[in-house]
């Protein structure tokens, strides 16, 4: 297979995002719970739960969806957008993790993403990256593709921002 062959058959992209105010010791823990995705991406996941393994551990599973409105039958049936999800590997130390889309109705043949907390300004904020490798996906491109995981990305990223707001708030 010709290099030109090769660059056509596997996409990788990447987005990412800073928080300026945010540690990446602050915000690894809300990334590194593998099952709780569904706390950070609303609206883009309804749920994320195990379905096999260990939590924290490499092997573990996790069964992603989100329930969307059907635009062929006029909004009153509703179809579920799935994925089964593999943790690759997981390292507090780096404070980063890797998994891979396994069965799936999205359309991914292909799928390996990595996602990062490093330092930034000194430390006292940080950057997330998520960086990926996949097949083609019908029906996609690249930059939609990218578009969708910087789109979600803006999203955890808020929704931790948001969740360190509440914990920094004074109980009365």
């Amino acid at each position: 297979m010709g290099e030109t062959e090769k660059a056509v058959s596997e996409w990788e992209g990447r987005a990412a995002v800073e928080l300026t105010s945010s540690t990446a010791d602050q915000v690894w823990p809300f990334l590194a719970d593998f099952c709780k995705l569904h706390n950070l991406m609303h609206p883009y996941i309804d749920t994320c739960r195990q379905i096999d393994g260990f939590p924290g551990q490499p092997g573990l599973i996790r069964y992603c969806a989100l329930t969307g409105s059907s635009s062929t039958s006029g909004g009153s049936e509703s179809s579920i957008m799935w994925a089964h999800e593999k943790l690759l590997m997981i390292d507090a130390i780096q404070r980063c993790f890797s998994y891979e889309v396994l069965e799936n109705n999205l359309g991914f043949k292909k799928y390996v993403a990595t996602i990062a907390v490093s330092e930034i300004n000194g430390g006292t904020g940080c950057e997330i990256v998520w960086s990926f490798v996949a097949n083609p996906v019908e029906g996609w491109t690249l930059d939609q593709l990218v578009s969708y995981i910087d789109a979600c990305l803006k999203t955890i990223a808020k929704s931790i921002e948001e969740a360190l707001q509440v914990e920094d708030q004074p109980t009365k």
